[in-house]
């Protein structure tokens, strides 16, 4: 009896492995993180909102030494390259996010340890941000793209969905998180969605699609969510 094995995947090599990239567009640029050129910016930023921490590993900082120690444990880790994200026309830090978990091999990355600060949050710096990071990733041999958070985290699932990732399920009990359980929402987007959602933002990030008080005409989840695709049941 002949059983299905998935498609064959020919020619296949592993993708490049993300490091030191400057990524650029029209709203947004990000550069790889410099703990000492970025962390007092950063903590400008950051230091009245420690309710940014809620869903990351670590605890909200004290002070800006104890924060500065977290950007430099970002920065140090060189398997999971940390990139500052700052408007494209000003230097100065507003975020950051990580290529979290890269498998080369295996064509597989995501994009995690993001934090945005509440002047980023709901920008379209911040989008850009995003897309730069993906379209990197497929143009550099990306299969697939993750975005996994703690399944509690409703504004994360959200903006993974309004980006374009598709919902594929939980991890119940999969880690625990300054001694809480967490279970984690995953979301993915792959190589044989992004020409749509590429399309999708493409179009929303277009001058044209934001009127003279920088308001959206249309939204990026009125041009993603056609293209999400939705598990199927085991029947």
């Amino acid at each position: 009896m002949s059983r299905s094995l998935g498609p064959v995947v020919e020619n296949w090599t592993p993708a490049a492995r993300p490091y030191d990239l400057t990524l650029r567009g029209t709203w947004a640029s990000l550069r790889m993180m410099d703990a000492g050129r970025d962390a007092a910016g950063l903590w400008d930023v950051f230091k009245d909102a420690p309710w940014v921490w809620d869903y990351l590993y670590g605890v909200a900082p004290s002070d800006e030494a104890a924060f500065t120690e977290i950007m430099q444990a970002n920065a140090s880790r060189t398997s999971q390259p940390c990139y500052t994200i700052s408007a494209a026309d000003d230097a100065a830090p507003l975020g950051y996010a990580c290529f979290w978990t890269v498998v080369p091999e295996m064509g597989c990355v995501e994009i995690g340890n993001v934090n945005l600060s509440p002047a980023l949050q709901q920008t379209p710096i911040a989008t850009e941000a995003f897309f730069l990071m993906i379209d990197w990733a497929i143009s550099n041999g990306y299969r697939r793209v993750e975005w996994k958070c703690n399944a509690l985290n409703m504004p994360s699932r959200k903006a993974a969905q309004r980006l374009g990732f598709s919902y594929e399920g939980v991890f119940r009990k999969h880690v625990v998180v300054k001694g809480h359980n967490r279970d984690t929402a995953w979301f993915a987007l792959t190589d044989d969605d992004w020409p749509a959602l590429r399309s999708a933002f493409v179009t929303w990030l277009h001058a044209d699609n934001f009127d003279a008080d920088g308001q959206q005409r249309t939204s990026l989840a009125q041009l993603t969510q056609p293209h999400l695709v939705q598990s199927d049941p085991i029947t």
